[in-house]
């Protein structure tokens, strides 16, 4: 159909709308290829009010036109276009309220005349490339409207303006989000990519099966529920401002226009990778996806490859998982509060016990937590509370962190105290932290007992930490990740069929509890430098940004002072290396040799460990 063709279609679809004599009752799976418009008619005196509201709010909210007051037509959207007759329906607002539905506006023409109308993106204009990316449109397959639902996220208010975020919810095959994804971020003018995968109650919404406006749509076997921002949003608007009079279009009854959709061009072309989503289930319980861009995911994936290097040959490879390290810190990156423990007391027969593997990894993924503006505290065994919180201020006064982590010790000297720690009164639905962090702490193996890598039991020296994680796994929306080297470590059980198997006592020795991740690096330090490298990358992504902020408020880059703290909390040589002095000054020693020195597991700081650390920054800074 040549585009000639395609506007006189679009034109006279217009006009059979205009007769209200053919049914429509909604325009989803009409106008298949062009963009649909939400619609919003104001007095004039509230129009630059409304104009900033929406680029204040760009995704829910994407500005096609404005008219002149009294203007009918749209001359950039549509030929020939009547905005009085030419949505199938209008809801009519006197003072905020809701008063009738109409299908023509032409008995206001005199009203009209003082009155802008605002032409808004609208979700239901990308319906057809989907579905010729084989992807199902649950919806038009139903033959109803699109389910929309009032959120719990406000929108950036402006004045008069101040209302929550309206959402449509899409039932979207699992196998197919990324394709999902990719069609729709190219498309900001029809609200760009889905701003939430997963659980509804993330959102607010209670129920799927009671949208607001809108119909049921029921999921398919497999589907996932994907959440767009929605232009219905403008209509929330409207009884928030509470004018005395107002029209919108009825939800799902939009104007069409004779402007082709973006997204058709944008499917049939390669995007560049810092322009192309990709999907990941970081959580199922609750049912929680996130998203990156295929070049940051790309760069984690390389420093999951750097940290993973096994110079001291212990055979890790065979522990190794793709993509822990990527969904472990997009989880991360949503996340609010963080508990980090460590401590692996394998020198029994010294004072202190612990070794220098763990705890510099643990101040470093903190360190990037705190300049994110994640809450953080670090939980550890009570007999080295003391030392630990030593340590902790000679590296705040070195400048290896800038600001203290709260230090906590758990005993577990009751069934439910696992419970009480983690949630406020002991109630599942108010956690302290959503996600904890494990880096080369002590491992409880399937026995009940605590083994370094010779196969000594070290249960003497080890608090039940292990029992948060046990307990976290029963508590939806605390998610877990276990960072090791050997396969005793806790959270390393998710992979404890390999420990069995390949490393030296391995069926001894295995950690039985399992963390949601399980990263293995050639030093477990590492792990955590590339933790806190990944993090630093996801920061910088404007993808995952817009997702992680659920699409409010206009994009914004870092500030300059923002990057600057995210950049000095980064691992450096100078400052790991002042981290492993203090705890060789605190009497810590290496993992594998016992030696009382600058060494980690064996391996001496130059050149093994400062040029691991120049590896993970040389990466990043090619994402800079």
């Amino acid at each position: 159909m040549s585009k000639c063709q395609s506007v006189m279609s679009l034109s006279a679809l217009r006009a059979l709308i205009r007769k209200k004599t053919h049914g429509i009752e909604n325009t989803s799976g009409l106008a298949a290829g062009y963009q649909q418009a939400n619609v919003v008619i104001l007095h004039k005196s509230l129009a630059d009010g409304f104009e900033a509201f929406c680029h204040a709010n760009p995704s829910p909210l994407p500005l096609l036109y404005r008219s002149q007051p009294g203007e009918w037509g749209c001359p950039p959207l549509a030929a020939d276009a009547d905005i009085r007759v030419d949505c199938p329906q209008y809801c009519v607002f006197k003072d905020g309220l809701l008063v009738s539905r109409v299908s023509s506006l032409m008995s206001y023409s005199g009203q009209l005349q003082d009155m802008v109308t605002f032409y808004l993106g609208c979700s239901f204009s990308f319906e057809r490339t989907m579905r010729e990316a084989g992807v199902p449109v649950r919806n038009v397959e139903q033959n109803c409207n699109v389910s929309m639902f009032r959120t719990s996220l406000q929108c950036r208010g402006v004045g008069q303006f101040q209302c929550p975020m309206v959402v449509t919810m899409r039932p979207i095959p699992e196998e197919k989000l990324d394709i999902v994804a990719q069609i729709t971020h190219l498309n900001p003018l029809a609200h760009g990519g889905p701003i939430h995968i997963g659980d509804p109650a993330v959102l607010g919404i209670q129920d799927v099966s009671r949208p607001e406006y809108g119909d049921p749509v029921a999921l398919g076997p497999g589907d996932v529920p994907a959440f767009w921002a929605c232009g219905v949003t403008g209509v929330e608007a409207v009884q928030s401002c509470k004018p005395s009079l107002a029209f919108t279009h009825s939800p799902g009854c939009m104007f069409l226009t004779d402007r082709e959709d973006s997204s058709v061009s944008a499917s049939t072309s390669t995007p560049e990778p810092d322009q192309c989503p990709l999907t990941f289930s970081i959580s199922q319980q609750p049912l929680h996806f996130s998203v990156a861009s295929k070049a940051v995911v790309q760069s984690i994936r390389d420093l999951e490859k750097i940290i993973g290097e096994d110079p001291g040959e212990r055979g890790i490879r065979a522990l190794f998982v793709q993509d822990e390290l990527l969904r472990s810190c997009l989880s991360l990156s949503h996340s609010s509060s963080v508990l980090i423990t460590t401590g692996f007391p394998t020198h029994y027969t010294h004072s202190p016990p612990e070794e220098t593997d763990g705890p510099p990894g643990a101040i470093a993924i903190a360190a990037t937590l705190q300049a994110l503006q994640k809450e953080v505290a670090i939980v550890t065994d009570h007999r080295a509370l003391e030392m630990n919180k030593r340590i902790m201020e000679d590296a705040v006064k070195k400048g290896v962190i800038k600001t203290a982590v709260p230090l906590l010790s758990y005993q577990g000297n009751s069934p439910d105290s696992a419970l009480y720690f983690l949630c406020h009164d002991g109630d599942h639905k108010k956690p302290r932290f959503d996600h904890l962090v494990a880096i080369e702490r002590s491992g409880r193996a399937s026995d009940g007992n605590y083994y370094n890598m010779r196969g000594v039991n070290i249960k003497h020296l080890v608090d039940p930490i292990d029992d948060l994680f046990t307990t976290a796994s029963t508590i939806p929306g605390i998610s877990t990740t276990g960072i090791g080297d050997g396969g005793n470590e806790l959270g390393m059980g998710k992979v404890k069929e390999a420990v069995r198997e390949h490393m030296p006592n391995g069926s001894l020795i295995a950690c039985d509890v399992a963390a949601d991740f399980a990263i293995t690096a050639g030093v477990s330090n590492w792990g955590g430098y590339g933790m806190a490298c990944a993090l630093y990358i996801l920061s910088l992504c404007p993808i995952h940004q817009r997702y992680l902020h659920k699409g409010l408020g206009q994009p914004h880059p870092p500030t300059q002072d923002q990057h600057q703290a995210w950049a000095a909390s980064l691992p450096s040589v100078a400052k790991e290396e002042e981290m492993l002095s203090i705890l060789v000054q605190h009497g810590v020693r290496s993992g594998k040799t016992g030696t009382l020195g600058m060494e980690v597991d064996g391996l001496t700081f130059h050149p093994t460990h400062s040029d691991l650390i120049i590896k993970l920054r040389d990466r990043i800074s090619q994402r800079k």
